[in-house]
């Protein structure tokens, strides 16, 4: 059986080389994180899963379409956009850097916008959802073009870029943390849940900017990303081949941080799943290349995997979703530097 086939439109015009494997892994998680944000719509006593499906089928009564539609749906539908994001980003930096360890959580995007939101919101004054994403998608920018620069010196290195966003994220950390010294109590408290990560409360108001910026986002990611092969074979060789590394590069990165910046804007910094999502998808699929579109649907699926399970956790109040990921990301990158050094022993 043929590992890749050929799929062309009607008139022959338009085709494309598509992998099997990969292409069924992708509908698998998909289903999976469909089911998993069914059973999150029916958490809780109010309604169950059954009568949430019920709703969405158009056969729930009243109350049942207020729990669903008002209350849950955001929170379902928001978990599976940002981690859609997140693992799309991720997946992009993973590349480009030719790290596993490269992600938008290590090379500064997240502090990056995480340090605008704050700034929004102890100095500016406001925690209005359209200024706090409008402040973290622009400093997280910033801080993208600010690491891009300073690791770039006859192209870009992967192990450079690495190094380079880990020191602007230890120097944007420092930042927040002054600010949260110096702003008021009760602001601070606000400023320190966002901070954390979290996706209780959620409106449809925080859902459809994210919604917007993905649908735009992701198409171009993708046919970007078909290119990211090429690039991991090394600038000579992608040159050789046509391609224009740096502008290429450049794009690429830029789309990843917008991907990233409207992920952090919606719910916080949420760490693991831009390092995870890439590197699980990989192993699934078993496919070249970094995988995008199986990258998001796993992204999603852990994102609301992590919050369904946050939410039912036995703890005193719901535990923040970043709470999870991030002690889940720990334990990951512990062992991903023991599985990288062992490599390098042997």
């Amino acid at each position: 059986m043929s590992v890749y086939r050929i799929v062309r439109t009607p008139s022959r015009r338009i085709s494309a080389r598509v992998h099997l494997r990969a292409s069924a892994v992708v509908l698998v998680l998909l289903a999976a994180a469909a089911a998993v944000g069914l059973a999150a719509l029916g958490t809780g006593s109010a309604v169950s899963v059954g009568d949430a499906a019920r709703t969405l089928f158009g056969y729930g009564d009243a109350t049942s379409e207020m729990v669903v539609y008002e209350l849950r749906a955001p929170r379902v539908l928001l978990a599976l956009l940002v981690g859609a994001a997140l693992g799309a980003g991720g997946a992009v930096v993973q590349s480009l850097s030719r790290n596993p360890l490269g992600s938008p959580d290590v090379i500064g995007v997240n502090a990056g916008a995480a340090a605008g939101a704050v700034l929004v919101i102890l100095v500016a004054g406001t925690s209005a959802p359209p200024a706090v994403a409008g402040g973290a998608l622009v400093c997280g920018l910033a801080a993208a073009l600010l690491v891009y620069v300073l690791s770039f010196k006859n192209g870009v290195q992967g192990t450079r870029l690495v190094l380079v966003g880990l020191g602007v994220t230890a120097m944007l950390h420092s930042v927040i943390a002054y600010l949260l010294s110096r702003a008021d109590l009760y602001e601070s408290e606000g400023a320190k849940v966002w901070l954390v990560g979290s996706l209780a409360g959620t409106g449809w108001e925080r859902v459809w900017p994210v919604a917007a910026a993905l649908a735009v986002l992701l198409p171009v990611t993708l046919a970007l990303g078909r290119s990211l092969s090429t690039l991991e074979m090394g600038d000579d060789t992608a040159a050789a081949l046509g391609l224009r590394v740096e502008r290429l590069r450049l794009a690429l990165l830029l789309a990843s941080v917008a991907l990233s910046g409207a992920a952090v804007s919606a719910a916080g910094p949420i760490t693991f799943v831009a390092l995870a999502a890439p590197q699980l998808s990989r192993r699934l699929t078993r496919a070249p290349g970094p995988g995008v579109a199986a990258a998001a649907a796993t992204g999603a699926l852990l994102l609301a995997a992590a919050d369904l399970t946050a939410q039912r956790l036995p703890t005193p109040g719901q535990l923040p979703v970043g709470v999870l990921t991030g002690g889940l990301g720990g334990l990951y990158l512990a062992w991903l530097l023991h599985r990288e050094w062992r490599a390098g022993r042997s």
